[in-house]
């Protein structure tokens, strides 16, 4: 082991398929229908890690070779997103609020010199806001889509008190679409008494002081914080307006 980094070895597997057994026990106790949803993510993890972690170095040795994985990136979150929220051919629709979110607060963050231009430290960053983008895209179209599933009495109400259908489908699903902020900002409220976050320690372990490990957790959670509200707000507009939904898209 190298300072505070993970040991490499048997070990290390047999801890990873005792804790999958223990995510997956759990949530077959709790009768939580996730068991081989556990399993299955916990292997792909394995399997894209590995991956990845043999194309990194040869992936930062080059602009062209990280943009084109910051591009693979952005379509596996959409995909991802969009099978969470409705179906996968809505890949093209969940793009824009993971790419509305992330690319210019990204760009903002480099333009500006707060982190190195250099590959190996853009493809990180990229990385934590796409995938930030990702998670509050997901959440915030689902639960507008459920909303307005199970609110659809309300929203027929509004269309009868004179509301535009973009305007009645806003009234109903908006207040709970905005939830999809809960993690991001209670992360952000209780970084250093709850929790060390990923890019704290990782400047910790990189030999940084307690000082830029600090600045650099912020830095991350900030845009965090921008780049899923801007997610959301683009996501609440797509259902509303009758493009992202359950059925085919359509135009209301």
């Amino acid at each position: 082991m190298t300072g505070g980094a993970v040991a490499v070895g048997p070990v290390l597997a047999v801890v990873l398929a005792l804790l999958m057994i223990i995510a997956a026990g759990a949530g077959a106790a709790g009768r939580l229908g996730v068991s081989r949803a556990v399993v299955t993510a916990s292997l792909r993890a394995v399997l894209q890690l590995a991956v990845v972690s043999l194309l990194i170095a040869a992936v930062v040795r080059s602009w062209w070779a990280t943009a084109a994985f910051i591009l693979l990136m952005v379509l596996v979150a959409a995909f991802t997103s969009a099978r969470r929220v409705g179906s996968r051919r809505h890949a093209r629709l969940v793009v824009l609020p993971i790419a509305a979110g992330a690319l210019p607060v990204g760009a903002l963050i480099v333009a500006a010199g707060t982190t190195p231009l250099t590959e190996i430290a853009v493809l990180p960053i990229a990385g934590i806001l796409i995938g930030g983008a990702m998670t509050a895209t997901s959440l915030s179209g689902r639960r507008a889509l459920d909303e307005l599933r199970d609110r659809h009495g309300e929203y027929e109400a509004a269309l009868a008190l004179g509301f535009l259908p973009r305007d009645a489908a806003l009234e109903v699903c908006r207040p709970t679409a905005g939830q999809a902020l809960v993690p991001a900002l209670d992360q952000t409220r209780t970084v250093g008494l709850v929790t060390l976050p990923g890019a704290f320690v990782g400047v910790l372990l990189g030999g940084g002081s307690a000082v830029e490990a600090g600045a650099t957790q912020l830095l991350v959670l900030v845009a965090l914080l921008a780049v899923e509200a801007i997610a959301v707000a683009v996501t609440v507009e797509l259902v509303a307006a009758g493009l992202l939904s359950r059925a085919a898209p359509q135009t209301r």
